[in-house]
């Protein structure tokens, strides 16, 4: 019986398979490289606004406040676009027939809202709270990027869940004291500028119970006032009866504050970690954290 396939066909049949591979492998890449590419992600791209708001003229060069314009940005799961009220108390003043602003005064006289283009908008499914993150020590730039330098609002991170991960395994590396949340441009601590944080002692809000200065207390410490505990605590109970006195029966007092001076964000981290009651990498990697 007469061969068939002539020999050279074992060879081109390896050849096929290996360039099968080596196709798929690529397609892949490719892929890959096109989820993460600005063209998906939006990182770093300026959308037309109805009006240029420019952040770095109002917050860098006048000197605005985030929560000026974000009033809900500590108590709210959004941070909220600011009202055309919040323009006109300043612009009702100045540049009152600039015909940049004309849409900010048409929206103000027919009470309809500026349709603003939103720049970080994560998907639906993706269940995101402000208000945790900002109460934990999460600054503004850390999300945002610098944003009072920006003449145009852009998209500094990719908001892709990798990148959020990145930030849930290892949370310390961008903790901040609470006094420098809207600081843009906090570096951390280092040598040359070292960090001096205590814990007050005090229950509450997270920012009640750290105390961070940038200069060294010294001489001149601050005061940190030791709050009685709504629940008896023995201090030095009778060693039969186990009676004496607690906590609550004692007046409050007012002790010298014990600083720690701070020269690297992964030491500073840490304690504010577990000063913030922040929760584990696994717990805040889980999927229901932010699937709802």
């Amino acid at each position: 019986m007469a061969q068939v396939f002539d020999r050279s066909s074992n060879a081109l049949a390896r050849a096929s398979l290996v360039l099968t591979g080596l196709i798929v492998i690529a397609l892949g890449v490719a892929l890959n490289s096109l989820q993460r590419s600005p063209w998906v992600t939006r990182q770093g791209q300026r959308p037309d606004q109805p009006v240029p708001f420019s952040h770095k003229h109002h917050v860098e060069g006048l000197g605005l406040q985030c929560q000026y314009c974000h009033t809900s940005v500590e108590k709210s799961s959004y941070a909220g676009i600011p009202p055309t009220k919040t323009c006109m108390n300043c612009h009702s003043q100045i540049w009152t027939d600039a015909q940049l602003l004309e849409p900010v005064r048409e929206s103000w006289a027919t009470g309809k809202s500026i349709n603003w283009i939103r720049v970080h908008d994560l998907p639906d499914y993706v269940y995101f709270n402000h208000e945790i993150h900002v109460n934990k020590g999460i600054g503004c730039a850390s999300c945002h990027g610098r944003v009072d330098e920006m003449p145009l609002m852009y998209e500094e991170n990719t908001l892709q869940m990798e990148w959020c991960l990145n930030c849930h395994r290892d949370p310390g590396k961008n903790l901040r004291p609470t006094s420098e949340i809207y600081n843009m441009a906090w570096a951390g601590p280092s040598k040359d500028k070292p960090v001096w944080c205590t814990s007050t002692g005090k229950g509450g809000a997270t920012a009640q119970q750290v105390s961070c200065v940038t200069k060294d207390p010294g001489a001149n410490p601050v005061m940190a006032q030791l709050e009685k505990p709504s629940s008896g605590t023995d201090l030095q109970p009778h060693p039969t009866t186990g009676e004496g006195q607690t906590v609550s029966d004692v007046p409050a007092m007012a002790i010298p504050a014990s600083y720690t001076p701070f020269t690297n964000q992964a030491d500073l981290g840490k304690f504010l970690t577990a000063q913030y009651h922040i929760r584990t990498a696994n717990e805040l990697s889980s999927c229901e954290v932010c699937h709802r």
